[in-house]
């Protein structure tokens, strides 16, 4: 019996109605499928029966890895790699056209989906995101402009994804049992992004400066980043304004204009 490990945030989904409603979001069948932390392989055998093309398994637990390689040891479809996911390097090992499904720790959930976010190449080599979340932080990452969520993780989301669906998942589905709500986000790629921001970690950047007083005026962080003149040069930017005022796109101009500079 493996119990699970808190310290990698592990909560196993044991019930077969919500694996198959994760699994029916999207067409497998034939599709390269990545899965982050399969764990004991509920979505994993639910992900196979649907035939796809190929299955790369990320698990960083040694012993759930090591079961894993036994279970499908004779899997020419499945590669397993024993690895740490923030250390993982996506953009060589995903293949065309991938679907990336995911019951994400949750103490590391905001800092996977900016590694994915982030992305060199643009556009990307998944196709659509599944991924829980735990409620709160899935509030978060959807959060809309003139709500409380909303903030620097979903002014970057936003950017780069769109949420097509979500649901909530209650505790009573995982074991051992959370304490919270989860939700699932079904997330594709935006192909037609407006704005022309050269490197999205400067937009992380940005955000992450302006929202690290997100109560107080945008006036002295502003002026950690830009002279006078520059700052008179964007149009209708109020600087007693605090950073849940300025819209994604204000967000966005900033970007582009911090990097021409």
């Amino acid at each position: 019996m493996h119990y699970a490990k808190k310290s990698l945030g592990q909560n196993y989904l044991i019930d077969l109605n919500i694996v198959k409603k994760i699994i029916n979001l999207t067409k497998i069948y034939n599709k390269n499928i990545l899965e982050i932390g399969p764990g004991k392989g509920a979505l994993t055998e639910q992900i196979l029966k649907n035939k796809p093309k190929s299955l790369i398994l990320i698990e960083k637990d040694n012993i759930l890895s090591k079961e894993l390689k036994l279970k499908y040891k004779d899997n020419k479809k499945i590669i397993i790699h024993n690895e740490d996911i923030l250390k993982f390097n996506f953009e060589e090992k995903l293949k065309d056209n991938s679907i990336i499904f995911g019951n994400l720790p949750y103490n590391i959930s905001s800092q996977i989906l900016a590694k994915i976010i982030k992305f060199k190449k643009y556009p990307p080599k998944y196709s659509a995101l599944i991924f829980m979340f735990q409620k709160e932080m899935a509030e978060r990452i959807t959060g809309k402009f003139n709500t409380s969520k909303y903030g620097r993780l979903s002014i970057l989301t936003n950017y780069r994804l769109k949420v097509l669906n979500k649901f909530n998942v209650s505790p009573n589905c995982f074991f051992p049992k959370p304490k919270i709500d989860s939700t699932i986000l079904y997330l594709k790629p935006n192909k037609k992004i407006s704005n022309k921001i050269k490197n999205i970690e400067n937009l992380e950047k940005i955000t992450n400066i302006l929202f690290s007083n997100r109560r107080k005026m945008i006036n002295k962080n502003m002026k950690k980043i830009f002279s006078k003149d520059q700052l008179d040069s964007i149009k209708n930017l109020n600087l007693k304004s605090r950073p849940s005022d300025l819209k994604p796109e204000k967000y966005y101009e900033i970007t582009e204009l911090f990097e021409r500079l």
